[in-house]
C-alpha cells in the first residue's frame, strides 16, 4: 500500500536525503533550491511512502485544478532511489498518484520527467508507467547535447575560430563577479532578442552561495582583464549544462565563446560528467524551432535529446 503526503518544511531533510540518493534526482530538487522562489508558485510536492519507507518524491506545485511538475524547474517527475522501485512498484505508484489527485479535486497531471542524460541509472518507468494509465505527450523540446565519452569534433570554423582566440591572448577564468557579468548579459539579451535573463543577478549569487560547486560562472577575458564573453554553469552528477551564454562584438570578434566551450568540455570531463548539455533551441511548448541556434550549437559538436511534457487527465 503506497502512501501519498504533501511535503512540509518540516520533512525537508528526508526529501533532501532522498534526492541526494536517488538515480534521477539532481541538485536543483533539493529545497534549498526549489525553494528560493517559493513566492511565485503553491507548492504542492509530494511524497510516496511504502509502509514507513519513503519510496519517491515529486517536486510540484498546484494551479487551480492542476498538479503540475514544478513550473520553477526544467525537470522533474517522480525522484526514485535505486533499490525497490522497479517497472511494476512505479505503475503502482502513479495509480496511487491518481487517486490521491482524484481525493484532492485535481482534475489533470502535467509531468515532465527528468531527461535520460540526468539520470544515475536508468530511471524511465514513470514514462511507461504514464502511458499506461493514459497520459499523452503534449509538450516536446530538443536540446543539443555532447556525449563526452565519444565527442564529435568541432566544425573547420569553430576550430579557426578557436586558433584565433588563442592567437589573441583570450584567457578563461572561473569568475566570481556575477554582478558585472550581469550587465553584459542583460544589455546583449536587450540588443539581440528583446530578452531579460529569467534570474535576477541577486538570485543567481543566492543560488551560487548555495551550490558553489554546482553553479558556476566562467568569462573570456583580452589582455586587458575585459570581459569579452561568459557563460553560466550548472553541474548534475552525469551532465554540464550550459545557460545565460553572451558575448559582446568583440568577443564575437575573436571568437570568445569558442574558447570558453573547449575550456568547459575539459573541465565538464575532469568533474566526471558524461554529457555536455547546451540546453532547448525550441520556443513556444516546443513548437518553433531556432533552427539557426541548433545549427551553432551541432556545429560545436552536440547532437539532439529531448524533454517531454506528459498530460494525465484525472
Amino acid at each position: 500500500m503506497i502512501e501519498i503526503i504533501k511535503y512540509e518544511p518540516s520533512l525537508q531533510r528526508e526529501w533532501d536525503e532522498l534526492v541526494r540518493r536517488s538515480r534521477n534526482g539532481t541538485f536543483l530538487h533539493e529545497r534549498a533550491y526549489m525553494d528560493y522562489h517559493s513566492d511565485r508558485f503553491t507548492d504542492c510536492s509530494l511524497m510516496a511512502y511504502d509502509g514507513s519507507h519513503l519510496m519517491a518524491v515529486m517536486p510540484a506545485n498546484r494551479e487551480e485544478s492542476t498538479l503540475c511538475s514544478h513550473r520553477g524547474l526544467t525537470y522533474g517527475g517522480w525522484l526514485m532511489p535505486a533499490k525497490r522501485c522497479d517497472a511494476a512498484s512505479i505503475d503502482l505508484l502513479i495509480a496511487s498518484t491518481v487517486q490521491w489527485l482524484k481525493g484532492n479535486g485535481f482534475k489533470e497531471l502535467v509531468y515532465k520527467p527528468v531527461p535520460h542524460i540526468y539520470h544515475r541509472y536508468p530511471a524511465e518507468e514513470d514514462i511507461y508507467a504514464l502511458w499506461h494509465h493514459g497520459a499523452q505527450l503534449t509538450e516536446c523540446s530538443i536540446s543539443t547535447t555532447i556525449d563526452l565519452l565519444e565527442p564529435l569534433p568541432m566544425d573547420r570554423g569553430n576550430k579557426s575560430g578557436l586558433n584565433m582566440a588563442q592567437r589573441a591572448g583570450l584567457t578563461v577564468t572561473d569568475s566570481g563577479d556575477w554582478t558585472a557579468y550581469w550587465r553584459i548579459l542583460t544589455q546583449v539579451l536587450a540588443d539581440r532578442h528583446a530578452a531579460v535573463p529569467v534570474h535576477t543577478v541577486e538570485e543567481m549569487t543566492l543560488l551560487h552561495r548555495r551550490f558553489p560547486t554546482n553553479i558556476q560562472l566562467y568569462t573570456a577575458t583580452d589582455a586587458g582583464g575585459n570581459v569579452l564573453a561568459g557563460v553560466v554553469m550548472y553541474y548534475t552528477h552525469t551532465v554540464a549544462h550550459s545557460q545565460y551564454i553572451a558575448s559582446t562584438a568583440q568577443g564575437r570578434e575573436l571568437h570568445a565563446l569558442t574558447l570558453l566551450f573547449a575550456h568547459l568540455y575539459d573541465e565538464a570531463k575532469r568533474r566526471g560528467c558524461r554529457y555536455f548539455d547546451f540546453g532547448i533551441s525550441t520556443e513556444d511548448h516546443g513548437r518553433v524551432l531556432n533552427s539557426g541556434l541548433v545549427q551553432q550549437k551541432s556545429r560545436l559538436g552536440g547532437r539532439g535529446t529531448i524533454t517531454q511534457v506528459f498530460t494525465l487527465p484525472i
